[in-house]
């Protein structure tokens, strides 16, 4: 178990992920689609739909295959909000992904995966989800973009270093 305690510590230049994964927010009207997440990293949380990427899938390839397996959906209108990277004091180190959608097709299914709902803009159950996105995940869904890094310890957040800015 590692010991580090800043963000600052890590020198993320030479910093590699363990894992790649991406995360989709479908947004429409004034709704996101979140899901409750049955089983994986993050089980028992809320969350939206993402996963690993997989070996020749692009980020966008992946984050549109995983809204297809877990809710039923394929978005439409993706594009990347931000990256976050993740450092977890266990080993697990994690590039992360995050698109938003403005546009979905098929129909909303619930899955082994994904007890999925469309909740309010304004009424993100945040204290159900990983605590890093309260720091970055309203300003995402009014159209700013983000990086993030994070360390975890378990689900405990231990630092974080996060830049916001308005789209170009």
């Amino acid at each position: 178990m590692e010991t580090i305690k800043s963000v600052k510590e890590i020198d993320w230049t030479s910093w590699v992920p363990t894992v790649r994964a991406v995360i989709v927010y479908i947004c429409h009207g004034d709704k996101v689609l979140l899901i409750n997440k049955k089983r994986g990293l993050g089980a028992g949380k809320v969350n939206a739909p993402g996963g690993h990427i997989e070996p020749g899938e692009t980020p966008q390839q992946a984050g549109v295959r995983e809204c297809q397996e877990e809710v039923g959906l394929t978005p439409k209108g993706v594009e990347l909000r931000g990256k976050l990277y993740f450092h977890f004091l266990d080993g697990l180190r994690m590039e992360g992904f995050v698109y938003t959608a403005t546009a979905f097709t098929g129909i909303l299914v619930e899955t082994d995966e994904a007890d999925p709902f469309w909740c309010h803009v304004d009424s993100l159950p945040l204290d159900r989800m990983w605590e890093d996105d309260f720091y970055w995940l309203p300003q995402v869904l009014r159209g700013k973009k983000m990086d993030g890094r994070f360390i975890f310890d378990n689900d405990t957040m231990v630092s974080l270093d996060i830049t916001i800015q308005d789209m170009e």
